[in-house]
């Protein structure tokens, strides 16, 4: 449990993993950067989450050859638009030099930190609030996920269905996933580079984050069709 100095109150963080190529989306380049709806594709995330008002700074944290960020995306400066070109191998690399960047920026152990992944783009601040009114108050933290409606098939051999796992209770993982900075990081160090999200490396630690319904709406665009619905679905906003 971290432990408020007195007369102290918490600051959030937001912090967006975007070192990544994205190889799965068929784009000709990083996918964060990829045109929808007229913008790249990180630029919605970013202005989403500039909308929160209760988030102090947001940090961006890119591969350090990226030339294309600032490039693309003039607007975001200022004091609460922050960037870093601290970005590793993995996520879990990329968000733990993230960390450590937001320690250099003054970020300290109680404060939270929401990890948002820049692929979610169609993220509403209403969603960032109800996450962050949720875990607030909160020992450990949460993640935005939602509750498996599919059927689910574990894969055997050939492509073939082994059997049908059962979804009773279990939940879609979304982001942001919030926890304090003073649990987080070591967290991510005790999972390891594989770690795939926050929650994970929490919860290697035998913490049992909270499920904070999320919508689908704020999926994450991974397959080359994930960005045509995503640009008919800013349309409908629109």
């Amino acid at each position: 449990m971290i432990i408020e100095p007195p007369g102290t109150m918490p600051r959030c963080y937001a912090l967006v993993p975007c070192a990544g190529v994205g190889q799965r989306a068929g784009t000709s380049g990083p996918k964060q950067y990829e045109p929808l709806a007229g913008r790249p594709m990180v630029a919605h995330t970013l202005q989403a989450l500039a909308a929160v008002t209760r988030i102090a700074a947001t940090l961006v944290v890119l591969s350090p050859d990226d030339d294309c960020f600032e490039k693309l995306l003039t607007w975001h400066a200022g004091e609460r638009a922050w960037v870093a070109r601290c970005g590793g191998s993995t996520r879990a690399e990329t968000v733990a030099h993230g960390l450590a960047a937001l320690r250099e920026r003054g970020a300290q152990p109680q404060d939270w930190v929401l990890v948002h992944d820049a692929a979610r783009c169609l993220i509403r601040p209403e969603w960032v609030d109800r996450l962050i009114d949720e875990c607030l108050q909160d020992e450990v933290g949460g993640l935005l996920a939602l509750p498996l409606a599919d059927t689910l098939k574990a894969e055997g051999r050939a492509q073939r269905v082994a059997s049908t796992v059962d979804r009773a209770g279990k939940w879609a993982a979304q982001t942001p996933q919030m926890f304090r900075l003073g649990l987080l990081a070591p967290a991510l160090a005790h999972a390891g580079a594989g770690v795939t999200d926050e929650s994970s490396a929490v919860e290697a630690l035998g913490h049992e984050p909270k499920l904070v319904r999320g919508e689908w709406e704020n999926f994450k665009l991974t397959w080359p069709g994930d960005f045509a619905l995503a640009e008919r679905l800013m349309a409908s906003r629109e």
